[in-house]
């Protein structure tokens, strides 16, 4: 046999035990069907005939989604569409072994993954009320994480994150929960219009009530600054009048040209600032006497004549 057909023939050999393993995966070997070892990333030689590549893995991040139904302990069914993000856990030995052995294929992983996930959530659905599963969203995740972590470790996996994104329920309940939101809503905003009312109301109230009370007061100041003024030009009067009265009595000049003046400032002013109202003075010699005799007497009595 010709040199160059071995040479072929042991060239056709190495070739067949070369492979490429992709960056991200792991390649598992066996051994006459036994496990023998894994290959990392890059250009690899194995055994031809003899050995044999059995499973590639992938390191990384693997999701699914999922759907399915649950009920409530007050037997409401409850519609779930989620999302499961998850990773082989290392790239250690023994964990690419549990990976690679305790299922046949990858379709029997992610049905034993699916059930183990869904009756999780089925048995914490279980112990809650209708009522109550929209507002258990993270409760829920973190009650699953805890139950099914355990689990997939043990099958050399980790799960990574659980995204519950849709609860849904059955048409008559969804339905009665709208009405029971807009309901609330009804009220919440009634409530919020009677309380601006109220508000408002209350508000006027004391803008009203301080309005009267400051009128209240500036009239009383008013009040006390005119009676200040009335007795201020009393005084001012009387002062002005005695002053006149010792003046004339030094020059001996009769006091009542005083009362006359008087009188007739008096008529003056009745005459100026009238407006039109009629009033009746008797405007004799003999009228003017009597006046001025009033007008003496009365202050005589009170201890204000004027001195003759």
């Amino acid at each position: 046999m010709p040199i160059y057909y071995i040479l072929g023939g042991i060239a056709i050999i190495v070739l067949s035990g070369l492979y490429t393993v992709n960056q991200g995966t792991i390649v598992v070997i066996t051994l006459f069907g036994k496990y023998k070892r894994t290959a990392a990333p890059g250009l690899r030689l194995k055994i031809p005939f003899v050995e044999k590549v059995y499973k590639r893995i992938s390191s990384q991040n693997q999701s699914i989604e999922m759907e399915f139904q649950a009920v409530t302990i007050d037997q409401a069914n409850v519609y779930f569409k989620s999302m499961l993000l998850y990773a082989v856990m290392d790239e250690n030995e023994e964990t690419i072994k549990k990976v690679a052995f305790k299922f046949i294929s990858n379709k029997d992983l992610m049905q034993a993954l699916i059930r183990t996930i869904e009756g999780s959530i089925r048995s914490y659905v279980a112990s809650q009320k209708q009522s109550e599963i929209l507002g258990l969203r993270h409760e829920l995740v973190e009650s699953v994480k805890g139950q099914i972590d355990h689990t997939l470790e043990s099958w050399g996996y980790h799960l990574l994150d659980l995204q519950i994104n849709d609860i849904t329920f059955d048409a008559a309940i969804m339905e009665s929960m709208s009405k029971v939101v807009a309901s609330n809503n009804l009220k919440a905003a009634a409530e919020n219009e009677g309380q601006a009312l109220l508000i408002t109301k209350t508000k006027a109230a004391e803008a009203e009530g301080n309005a009267i009370k400051i009128a209240a007061m500036a009239e009383k100041e008013a009040a006390m600054l005119r009676g200040q003024g009335v007795a201020l030009f009393r005084q001012e009067v009387a002062k002005g009048m005695t002053e006149a009265a010792e003046q004339m009595q030094q020059a001996n000049l009769d006091t009542n040209v005083i009362l006359f003046s008087m009188w007739t400032e008096a008529i003056k002013n009745f005459a100026e600032y009238g407006k039109g109202n009629t009033i009746f003075l008797d405007g004799s010699p003999q009228g003017m006497e009597n006046t001025m005799r009033q007008i003496q007497a009365m202050m005589t009595e009170k201890g204000q004549g004027i001195p003759k």
